[in-house]
């Protein structure tokens, strides 16, 4: 898959089938339109996405901007399995915000582009003040000989597919269903890092986990997760909090592998297959909370899965 970061110098060599989106979790829904764009592929055209780095809240009103199910490499390899042959992957910024909507229609899509067809969702907005919609798309782009397309919804259990109802799931810790409707695991993946140094003089030596500060996580508490390290997956538990029982104030996330002994500093870990333990607790001493780790591993290891090649 091509990844194209800006229009400028971009030149079409091939008729272009496009979806335009935020695509943050690249879900069900996302891969139905998807899944429409590659039925119309023809020799000679490409199966594309427009999508941007961040969300585009996060420019226009910052304070209101949600956190990402899927980070941006997340997002490219979920949408580059899907099946695209080009992805604009674009900074939202000011230019874009003020791009006037029957420009990106004449001058960007059909012009620079070369698009011949256009699927997005029925309540696709944009341009500048969101004054393009699907019927301006059909009335400006179809006399050119565009297909212009409104998807259909997708529901689950009488409920849209959408990326706000999965961060919802994923804040109730329904991280079950988040799957099944994200279309693969929800996962957090992070470079294992130094830390204070505390799990391994409590004999729970824990891989502390750098993470995006815009990546969506569950509420803080004690989960068990399935950690996958250099190609093996290991049975983990995974605590999220700020550590209350001495007195920390920032947001760790950190993950005690079973059947694991090595120092993996500065590797990574994916963690996924989430499910909630227990709520974050303020204990009164250290031994209280060695005591709730040693019954919180052994009720993770009673299902201890083998490892997974």
């Amino acid at each position: 898959m091509r990844i194209v970061r800006s229009f400028d110098g971009y030149e079409a060599d091939a008729d272009l089938l496009l979806t335009i989106g935020v695509f943050d979790g690249v879900h069900l829904g996302h891969r139905a339109v998807l899944s429409r764009l590659s039925s119309l592929r023809r020799p000679g055209t490409l199966v594309g996405a427009l999508t941007f780095e961040r969300h585009p809240l996060a420019f226009l009103r910052p304070d209101q901007a949600p956190r990402n199910i899927t980070t941006v490499d997340e997002k490219i390899n979920l949408l580059a399995a899907c099946g695209l042959d080009i992805l604009f992957l674009l900074p939202f910024d000011e230019r874009i915000a003020n791009l006037d909507a029957a420009v990106f229609l004449r001058e960007v899509l059909h012009r620079r582009l070369r698009t011949r067809a256009l699927i997005v969702g029925a309540g696709w907005r944009f341009g500048k003040g969101r004054g393009g919609d699907v019927a301006l798309a059909e009335r400006m782009l179809g006399p050119l000989g565009c297909l212009v397309e409104a998807a259909p919804i997708v529901e689950r259990d009488g409920e849209k597919v959408s990326s706000s109802r999965i961060r919802r799931l994923i804040a109730e810790c329904r991280f079950g269903l988040a799957d099944e409707l994200l279309g693969s695991p929800y996962t957090v993946r992070g470079i294992v890092t130094t830390g204070e140094g505390r799990g391994q003089r409590l004999g729970f030596p824990t891989a502390n986990l750098a993470l995006p500060a815009d990546k969506l996580l569950p509420p803080p508490g004690v989960y068990d997760t399935q950690a996958r390290h250099d190609g093996v997956t290991y049975r983990a538990l995974t605590s999220i909090g700020d550590k209350p029982t001495f007195g920390g104030s920032e947001l760790i996330v950190e993950t005690y592998l079973l059947d694991f002994s090595r120092s993996i500093y500065g590797e990574q870990i994916s963690l996924s297959g989430w499910r909630f333990v227990r709520a974050q607790e303020r204990f009164p001493s250290a031994q209280a909370l060695i005591d709730q780790m040693h019954r919180d591993v052994e009720a993770v290891g009673a299902t201890n899965p083998p490892r997974v090649p």
